[in-house]
């Protein structure tokens, strides 16, 4: 070939392939999902942020990220080391990002506006539990799903730690039986228990109380457990510890004369990342996320206890106590061929050992201790396993995987509960939404 021309052809070759690999890698970037979070505090710049930027940058783009709060919001972006845009309005990052999901990470009583929203904006939800704080709301999020044809995933992490699982394993092996009966009782710490009566959960116009905002982990592993609908609920519960019950209260910590004799003051300046995101914006909306917990506006509960009874006529005894010198829970399942129980602490104040135990005791039999590992980080290892699910979806052998109608019955569950120490008086799961339960679970 004449040199001219080989140089005009090599040139006309190279050329296409280059934008033949420029044609691919637009390819590629189109092909990421888009995703926009509403709700830019701790939970939503770290599990649904970092992490998942972290673990699944390769396949999702974030397109924009929305608060109320404009400050926290600008915060989000530098931390999670974004170059989308920023919104305060959520109908306007729908409309200009068009994402294909949303990340649902709000306070818990807005999270019925967030999702309805983003179902008719033609997104997917990934919404923070619990799904919403009322039967209300919850209605509102099932006929908006099933009008605009997208989904409702609830973020269940506890489904999928190792220990939880393998209890799910050994139940659905016919291990004991048939269950008949459960006893379940959590316990918080004195420092993350108060957490809760520090921040916008301490009422219940924002977090439908514990029974909702916390127990709808516990709630929904018992459905899943025993792979049912609960069908009544009656419920005790008071506000005996914090709030009002205590001679002395400031409005939060860093100012409060109090703080030298009272043993829940919380020095946040300790902790450089939530004097980001939320000390340095309080400017923005007021918000203290050291409140006091001695604080009169308290209108929670501090201790719980529930009877449930499912559609499958198992019963289950439930009690959440919030100021424990320890956390953690202790659960045993009763059945027809033995009995499964567990004891498991969370931030436990003394060295244990680098597993959890399962104590399976068959009727007329020997007793087997079952361990597991609990070295993993985040709740268990159940956080990574459940983002693997929702960004990278495969089998889901285990039905770990939670949709509406999951986070609708744990909710309805601590609604049902709130209701029964309100009215005093068993509340009727059928009576408060149009899903009615079925003594299998999905039916």
């Amino acid at each position: 070939m004449h040199r001219r021309k080989f140089i005009q052809h090599t040139g006309t070759v190279m050329a296409g392939a280059l934008l033949s690999d420029a044609l691919f890698a637009s390819t590629l970037k189109l092909a990421k999902k888009k995703v926009a979070m509403v709700g830019t505090g701790h939970r939503g710049t770290g599990m649904w942020g970092n992490d998942v930027i972290k673990e699944y940058a390769g396949s999702i783009e974030f397109v924009g990220l929305c608060d109320k709060n404009a400050g926290r919001v600008a915060t989000a972006k530098r931390m999670m080391k974004l170059e989308c845009p920023t919104y305060v309005d959520l109908d306007q990052m729908l409309k200009e990002t068009k994402p294909e999901i949303l990340i649902v990470t709000t306070m818990d009583s807005t999270h019925h506006e967030q999702i309805v929203k983003g179902l008719m904006a033609g997104a997917d939800i990934i919404t923070e539990k619990p799904m919403t704080t009322d039967e209300k709301k919850c209605q509102m999020i099932l006929d908006a799903e099933k009008k605009s044809g997208k989904k409702v995933h609830v973020t269940f992490n506890y489904r999928y730690s190792p220990h939880r699982q393998k209890i799910y394993e050994l139940l659905h092996s016919d291990a004991i039986g048939k269950v008949t009966s459960v006893d379940f009782h959590w316990y918080l710490d004195t420092s993350h228990g108060a957490d809760y009566f520090r921040r916008w959960h301490r009422k219940r116009e924002f977090g439908g109380s514990l029974l909702v905002h916390k127990s709808t982990h516990h709630f929904d592993l018992l459905n899943w457990w025993l792979d049912s609908d609960p069908e009544e609920v009656h419920a005790y519960g008071s506000l005996e510890f914090y709030g009002k019950n205590n001679p002395f209260r400031h409005t939060h910590c860093r100012p409060c004369p109090h703080k030298d004799k009272c043993q829940f003051y919380f020095d946040i300046t300790k902790d450089k990342r939530l004097m980001q995101l939320y000390v340095e914006n309080e400017k923005y909306d007021g918000y203290h996320r050291d409140g006091c917990v001695w604080r009169e506006d308290i209108d929670i509960f501090d201790k719980m206890a529930v009877q449930i009874k499912y559609a499958n006529n198992a019963q289950v005894s439930y009690s959440l106590t919030t100021y424990s010198p320890y956390e953690g829970y202790r659960i045993s399942f009763n059945g027809t061929k033995g009995k499964l129980d567990a004891w498991i602490h969370e931030r436990q104040p003394w060295e244990m050992e680098k597993y959890d135990e399962i104590q399976l005791t068959k009727n007329f039999g020997k007793t087997e201790y079952i361990r597991i590992g609990n070295t993993e980080e985040g709740h268990g290892g159940g956080d990574k396993r459940l983002r693997k699910q929702l960004f990278d979806p495969g089998a889901d052998p285990y039905k770990q995987g939670a949709g509406s109608r999951d986070g609708a019955m744990s909710i309805l569950v601590g609604i049902a509960a709130r209701q029964s120490i309100d009215k005093g008086e068993p509340v009727k799961i059928k009576s408060l939404t149009s899903l009615k339960p079925h003594p299998t679970r999905g039916v």
